[in-house]
């Protein structure tokens, strides 16, 4: 469709206001029926959850589809155009995008693991981590995809996107994974040197006050890094996306529904 966007922020704001209210109202949701503070979720439980978020995905991509055939021919800007296709077309990049980040996702639950190992976060606190690690990746991913939506206005910038998933793709290849070492990461050390850590975990807290002092707890250093990393693979994953579809609505809503089932996917 090349520059066209059938979906423009300044025509349709509200439909990135509905779905992150929507969003709200599936998380608490998730949040009041599955989850129970202090313990973990069976593993029924979690793939009841992993299917749900996937079936939303799937109906997400049913109802955009049927709008797009109901809203495109009373576009001005679109006489003439094969609406139907414009349709199918904007719908099999949802599904594309979210099936790529979905499978980008497991990278993410591998980071989980290796987190809550090195730090030896106990299992009842490990939840309370991932919904603040998730929705700190929502909202990562909604300036990345802001940026990206912006700097994609720019030939020059789609093609530095495309050289950099070219030598992604040949790191991946070639190169042998470095183990995660939470210990020399840059955002530990920093928090580090900025409060002093607890030598042990707090109940759930994140941070206390111990005689006038701001300490944190494990718990927030854990959570520091899992942010940390989700940072470094929005870096990989909105190119990645942003190289099937132009439409940022496309990248968000695809990106959301493939994190939100991540927390699930974690205790599956």
């Amino acid at each position: 469709m090349g520059d066209l966007l059938l979906l423009p922020f300044a025509e349709y704001w509200w439909a990135y206001v509905g779905f992150i209210a929507a969003l709200l109202v599936i998380l608490a949701f998730d949040l009041g029926v599955f989850s129970k503070p202090g313990t973990l979720p069976s593993l029924r439980s979690a793939i009841i959850r992993s299917v749900i978020f996937i079936l939303l995905a799937l109906a997400f991509n049913y109802g955009l589809y049927q709008f797009l055939l109901f809203e495109l021919p009373n576009r001005p800007d679109l006489v003439g155009m094969d609406h139907a296709q414009l349709a199918r077309d904007t719908s099999l990049e949802f599904l594309a995008g979210y099936v790529v980040e979905y499978a980008l996702a497991i990278d993410n639950v591998f980071v989980f693991v290796a987190v809550f190992s090195y730090f030896a976060v106990p299992a009842q606190y490990q939840q309370k981590v991932l919904f603040y690690g998730i929705m700190g990746a929502i909202l990562f991913r909604a300036l990345f995809i802001s940026l990206g939506s912006i700097l994609m206005q720019y030939g020059w910038v789609v093609a530095i996107f495309g050289i950099f998933l070219i030598l992604t793709g040949l790191k991946i290849l070639f190169l042998p994974e470095k183990p995660i070492d939470p210990s020399r990461n840059p955002v530990i050390l920093g928090i580090k040197k900025l409060f002093p850590v607890t030598p042990a975990y707090h109940q759930d807290k994140f941070w206390l006050e111990i005689d006038g002092k701001t300490w944190v707890t494990p718990l927030f250093v854990a959570l520091a890094f899992i942010e940390f990393s989700d940072i470094i693979f929005a870096i990989d994953s909105v190119p990645a996306i942003f190289a099937l579809t132009n439409e940022p609505f496309i990248v968000f809503t695809s990106n959301i529904f493939a994190i939100i089932g991540l927390r699930s996917l974690f205790f599956v």
